[in-house]
């Protein structure tokens, strides 16, 4: 069935920046009758990941769709005041929501101020407590989900759910009689919005589904739990794992919205192995992330960037590490991991494990580089660290006496080299700016090791990262070539150890580690190679699975995916040593080169290569709609498109799929 995957399908090698994300022509139109709407919790609501692909793809959807693509997502004021801009509905959809208004759902309809701007709905969807439980009831009554009465992120997905399903049916019972040929389409994300398809095909709405699982929430349990996962995942009882990790409800939801769905996709081939086993469906079409290259790719000015940025760790490193000693940052390498405090699953674990060995080969090899690398995660803290903000400040203060000493400087020299004065410097500086100058210099110096927290962390005696780094003895000693900075916040502007964007700390480093143990799809190394920046992925990590399928050699493009399943955490450690190692002898014109390639490759992780499979996804669950109209099967037809096409070309006649009316749009 060749709708089943895509990972076939070659990375383009003819892109060229700036053209259109697909080409022109009837291949790249949608079918003409339906709408389609994309639904998710993070509409509007930036919560995870989730929030980023249906952002950053929202520009392919409304190239292909137009007006008939709308998003559907939650009513959270302080969030939508800033991305969202309400507008009146017209026609069959304004009257929809006029109706809904009348039976007390609040719809708030308008534009989501992205790229690509595409109409969104946000609903004002908590129920009263007495109407929740009735629903609960049909949940349990129609479908058997349990549903828990003290769990509020369960009551919030319920009423989700219930808000969709009076959204889809308000809208099919005010679309215009003759247009109900063409069905609805809508596309959901994860097990927090997915409920609302069992509801929906109980109700046997007009509505063709889709559902996507970025992450199956019992593959996350259990592989936080167990190093070989997906080696034990043929033999696992989702029941008794559900169970275990008390997680029954929602693990039955999602597999509810997989089984009820037209077409049930996954982001990795990977993930959709445990999507086969866990939630008991093969997916159909697999739905890779993508990036709006356009957006990170400076082109020329690569390298430009990277150098400008990289002097912005250049600073914070000297405020950091300098109080106690210093050395050569021409010959230092920047290296970072980050993502949500998952250790074990985002692979720090094997970072530090690979930085400690790291550590010892660049002693025995004296190459006369330094290693500064830092874990970026978010964790509980009671702020930056007092003395870090005090060593900060004290560098600043040093930065504006040099540059009040060069200025000065500047000016007299120029005046005793015009009087054919000889070149003496120490006299042209006065006294006060020496004075100021030695101050500085002793207000920066400090008696103790740098630390290795930047903040101050709530629980630091039972951090798991924290207590790595001092079982492997990385504290960062003088002698050590490979420095470690755990910065438990994000990167932002306003943070006052920074004052850059985590992307502009990204493109000022020189290589980013995200080995993971799972990682249904992993944006940290596409972000990485969407700026230029070599990354390490996993095999283990659907980024890595679908760089591995798809290119022979992606070590040479700047992409090296380490292997991690079926292997020890040792082996792969030492393996990660070993990249880790050469890439440190690498001198900068090798670099450059690595940069170069890794920003040339970038282009095929577009949206325009890989948002194909969502065009996929979207005309199977239209031609598997139909199919179960036409052929009255009680059930979702699972056939490939190009088969159901070929029937009901048979059947209607000259009717083909998509040939319907164009008057279906939001304003007919």
């Amino acid at each position: 069935m060749p709708e089943r995957t895509l990972q076939s399908d070659p990375a383009s090698t003819d892109f060229v920046p700036g053209a259109a994300p697909l080409a022109e022509g009837e291949a790249a139109r949608p079918p003409a009758g339906p709408m389609l709407f994309e639904i998710s919790t993070e509409v509007c609501n930036q919560v995870g990941g989730i929030y980023q692909v249906i952002r950053s793809k929202a520009p392919l959807m409304t190239q292909r769709w137009g007006d008939r693509y709308c998003c559907v997502g939650p009513w959270e004021p302080s969030k939508a005041n800033v991305e969202f801009e309400e507008t009146k509905p017209q026609g069959w959809i304004g009257r929809a929501l006029d109706r809904l208004r009348e039976q007390g759902l609040i719809v708030h309809y308008g534009r989501w101020l992205v790229p690509g701007r595409p109409r969104v709905m946000l609903l004002e969807y908590w129920l009263p407590p007495e109407r929740l439980g009735q629903v609960k009831y049909k949940l349990w009554e129609d479908h058997g989900l349990e549903t828990p009465g003290s769990d509020g992120l369960v009551d919030m997905v319920v009423c989700f759910a219930e808000a969709c399903r009076r959204l889809f049916e308000a809208l099919c019972e005010q679309r215009g009689p003759g247009k109900q040929a063409a069905p609805l389409l809508a596309h959901f994300h994860e097990w927090l919005g997915g409920l609302a398809i069992p509801l929906i095909r109980r109700q046997g709405l007009a509505v063709s589904t889709v559902f996507t699982t970025h992450a199956t929430i019992l593959g996350r349990y259990i592989a936080s739990s167990r190093d070989d996962f997906y080696d034990q995942l043929p033999w696992l009882d989702h029941n008794h794992e559900a169970a275990y990790f008390n997680v029954k409800t929602q693990h039955g939801i999602e597999r509810a919205a997989a089984h009820g769905a037209h077409v049930f996709t996954t982001v990795s081939s990977i993930t959709g192995e445990e999507c086969a086993t866990l939630l008991g469906r093969p997916v159909d079409v697999v739905t890779p992330n993508g990036l709006t290259i356009g957006l990170y790719n400076a082109g020329h000015e690569q390298q430009r960037l990277h150098g400008e940025y990289k002097q912005s760790i250049h600073n914070f490193t000297m405020g950091h590490f300098f109080p106690s000693y210093s050395f050569d940052l021409d010959r230092t390498l920047y290296m970072f991991t980050s993502g949500r405090y998952e250790p074990k699953n985002k692979g720090f674990d094997l970072c530090l494990e690979a930085m400690a060995r790291l550590n010892a080969e660049l002693k025995q090899a004296n190459l006369g580089k330094t290693v500064v690398f830092f874990v970026v995660s978010r964790r509980a803290t009671n702020g930056i660290n007092p003395l870090a903000m005090e060593k900060r400040g004290v560098l600043n203060e040093l930065d504006d006496v040099c540059k009040h000493i060069v200025d000065g400087v500047g000016d007299r020299l120029f005046q005793r080299a015009a009087a054919q004065g000889k070149l003496r410097l120490d006299d042209l500086v006065d006294e006060y700016w020496q004075l100021r100058y030695r101050r500085a210099q002793h207000a920066l110096r400090q008696n103790c090791l740098p630390m290795l927290v930047t903040h101050l962390l709530q629980d630091d005696h039972h951090d798991p990262v924290l207590n790595q780094l001092r079982m492997l003895g990385l504290i960062n000693r003088e002698e050590d070539p490979v420095k470690v900075v755990y910065h438990p916040d994000f990167i932002t502007p306003h943070n006052r150890l920074w004052g850059v964007e985590y992307d502009q700390f990204v493109r000022g480093c020189h290589l980013g580690l995200f080995p993971s143990l799972y990682e249904p799809w992993g944006y940290t190394p596409l972000e990485c190679a969407a700026m230029g920046v070599p990354a390490v992925s996993s095999d283990l990590a659907g980024f890595g699975r679908y760089v591995q399928e798809n290119y022979q050699d992606p070590e040479r493009m700047g992409l090296k995916v380490l292997r991690r399943r079926g292997r020890s955490y040792h082996d792969s450690a030492a393996d990660l040593t070993r990249y880790l190692l050469e890439f440190c002898r690498m001198e900068r014109r090798d670099r450059i080169a690595l940069r170069n390639e890794v920003d040339k490759r970038s282009w095929d992780f577009d949206w325009s290569k890989l948002g194909r499979a969502y065009h996929a996804a979207h005309d199977l669950a239209i031609a598997r709609y139909h199919g179960e109209q036409a052929m009255d099967l009680g059930g979702v037809a699972m056939v490939p498109a190009s088969e159901l096409a070929a029937r009901l070309s048979g059947e209607r006649g000259s009717t083909q799929l998509g040939d319907y009316s164009r008057d279906a749009g939001p304003n007919a």
